[in-house]
């Protein structure tokens, strides 16, 4: 099948593949593995004809039992958003072969949110505030289209290109509800990423856009210190702490270079109940986000140092810790659609994506 390039939408290419189930050869090839999940991998594919580069999420359907309402999901998310917004990642194409679906997507140049950081000679407060501005900016245009994505966190943040300035972009809408009236529709399902859900999610007393906003704290105070903010020494010492919405600034040293409008919202992003957090509107009109008190650019420290020690230093114990929350919450819990970003690149030849994942045993 031909990619659409937006000729009809993917919405018709959707329809199509839904009402007569026919199953077409695939015009694509693959590149690198970009990212690997349990029933899915995300390759770099050139388009036959045309030659552009797009981002294949490969769904291979046997391993997707059970899964499909997910799936369903993320594409009709990616139907009602796509090519609406800057910093939202676009589908372009949806179809499906004999053994796979493929969802194809614009592709981000640019890797994920911290490694970008982390390719700067030097990063300030100024810097974050403009990555959160367009997060945000992405997440106000998700929430007018009744979209909460449920799953926001540093490794589904990515950019367009490589460029210090390049656009941010929301991806994976694995997660992702459409709930067009909260107030009739608030959410139970528990899922997302260990450490990064908010409390009325773990304890499933409902939920709906305010986990957004908590999904925003937490990459805020990741994109200031390199870490999250409920690492703790045991699982249960972090569950306690995200319950209990306790945000600790440590270590004070790197903190005590960080504005006091920062960290107060942050504390406000990262509030316990729901509807103590702030609103959208109400985090654009933050003086941290909006730059009403913020330090003249000359005046900044460079933080990009502290990040560096407190990235290394806690990468390891987060994740340990991440694997054995993973095994602690309840029976039921969502937790596929999670991609982690492969740094090996894949050097093999373009291959038909078919036989890219046949060869893989996939």
């Amino acid at each position: 099948m031909q990619s659409s390039e937006f000729a009809g939408g993917p919405g018709r290419i959707l329809a199509e593949a839904q009402e007569s189930r026919a199953i077409h050869s695939c015009k694509y090839k693959t590149g690198r593995t970009l990212g690997q999940g349990s029933y899915a991998v995300v390759k770099e594919a050139v388009h036959i004809e045309t030659g552009r580069k797009y981002a294949a999420k490969i769904i291979n359907k046997r391993l997707m039992s059970g899964r499909e309402r997910m799936v369903r999901n993320e594409v009709q998310v990616l139907k009602r958003v796509s090519q609406g917004h800057a910093n939202i990642l676009t589908m372009v194409d949806y179809f499906e072969t004999a053994n796979n679906l493929y969802l194809v997507t614009s592709i981000a140049h640019g890797g994920e949110l911290f490694d970008h950081v982390l390719s700067k000679g030097s990063y300030y407060e100024s810097d974050a505030v403009r990555i959160l501005r367009q997060i945000l900016s992405g997440m106000a245009y998700l929430h007018a289209n009744g979209i909460v994505h449920r799953d926001l966190k540093p490794e589904n943040i990515l950019f367009r290109t490589a460029d210090s300035d390049a656009d941010v972009l929301i991806a994976d809408f694995g997660m992702s509800q459409i709930i067009d009236d909260e107030k009739l529709h608030m959410l139970k399902t528990m899922c997302g990423t260990p450490g990064y859900m908010a409390p009325e999610m773990v304890k499933k007393t409902g939920h709906g856009k305010p986990v957004d906003i908590w999904g925003l704290g937490i990459i805020a105070y990741f994109l200031l210190s390199g870490y999250l903010p409920f690492d703790r020494d045991s699982p249960a010492e972090e569950m306690e702490a995200i319950l209990a919405g306790d945000v600790v600034f440590d270590p004070e040293e790197h903190w005590a270079e960080i504005s006091a409008d920062a960290k107060d919202f942050i504390v406000r992003c990262l509030m316990a109940d729901p509807a103590a957090r702030l609103t959208v509107d109400e985090c654009a009109a933050h003086a941290f986000i909006s730059g009403a008190s913020g330090a003249a650019a000359g005046d900044e420290t460079d933080l990009l140092p502290g990040m560096r020690t407190n990235y290394n230093a806690r990468r390891s114990h987060h994740s340990q810790l991440e694997t054995r929350l993973l095994t602690r919450l309840t029976d039921g819990a969502i937790m596929d659609g999670r991609f982690t970003y492969s740094p090996e690149a894949d050097k093999s030849p373009l291959l038909p994506l078919d036989a890219a994942l046949e060869g893989a045993g996939r």
